[in-house]
C-alpha cells in the first residue's frame, strides 16, 4: 500500500541519497518533465537553474538551524525542457546528523501563483526574506551584508516586479491578492 501511496500522491515526491534521485513518484515526473524512471540515478543539481543554487541550497542544508532534519523554502527549480518555474520545497532528512545521506521530498509547482523574473541568487535570498516578513535590518544580519545593500536589492525587486512599494512586491512575489 505504501508503494501506491508514494507513486501517486498527489504532490512530487522524491528520495534522494547523497543529493540523487533514488525514486520519485508521478507528480514529480509531470512537474518536472519526464517519467519516473528517467530521473532515477541523476543528481537534483540538473532540476536547479544553476550549479551555484544548488550549492547555495547545499550550504543552508548544512546550517545548524537545518541540522533537526527538516528544511522548507520556495525557490526556481528547472523543468527538463529548461523552462523555470517556483516550486515549494520541503523536505525531511532521515539521518539529521548527516542531512544528505538519506532523505523524502516534496516538490510542489506554485508558478501559477507567482511570475517567474529573472533573478540573482542574492535578489531571491532577499525576496524570499522579504516574504518572510523579516527587515532590511534582519535580511542583511542573516544574509552577513549591510542593511543598504539589501534596500538596493528590494529597490532592484520593485522594478522588476512594477511594485510601488513593499507590501504590493510581497503580494505579487507570494501570489496573493492585493
Amino acid at each position: 500500500m505504501s508503494d501506491i501511496a508514494f507513486d501517486h500522491a498527489p504532490i512530487g515526491l522524491a528520495q534522494l541519497e547523497q543529493r540523487v534521485i533514488r525514486r520519485c513518484n508521478l507528480q514529480f515526473a509531470e512537474t518536472f518533465g519526464d517519467t519516473p524512471e528517467a530521473f532515477v540515478g541523476i543528481e537534483i543539481a540538473e532540476l536547479y537553474p544553476s550549479r551555484e543554487d544548488f550549492d547555495r541550497i547545499g550550504t543552508r542544508l548544512q546550517q545548524d538551524d537545518v541540522q533537526a532534519g527538516r528544511y522548507d523554502d520556495e525557490r526556481i527549480m528547472r523543468r527538463r525542457s529548461g523552462d523555470l518555474f517556483w516550486c515549494r520545497v520541503r523536505g525531511r532528512s532521515l539521518t539529521p546528523e548527516h542531512p544528505f545521506r538519506a532523505g523524502i521530498w516534496s516538490f510542489a509547482d506554485i508558478s501559477d501563483d507567482r511570475p517567474v523574473v529573472s533573478l540573482t541568487p542574492r535578489e531571491r535570498d532577499v525576496a524570499i526574506l522579504t516574504c518572510h516578513g523579516l527587515s532590511a535590518k534582519e535580511i542583511g544580519a542573516k544574509l552577513n551584508l549591510s542593511y543598504r545593500t539589501i534596500e538596493t536589492h528590494r529597490a532592484r525587486l520593485l522594478k522588476k516586479f512594477e511594485a510601488r512599494k513593499l507590501p504590493e512586491l510581497v503580494a505579487k512575489l507570494t501570489g496573493m491578492p492585493l
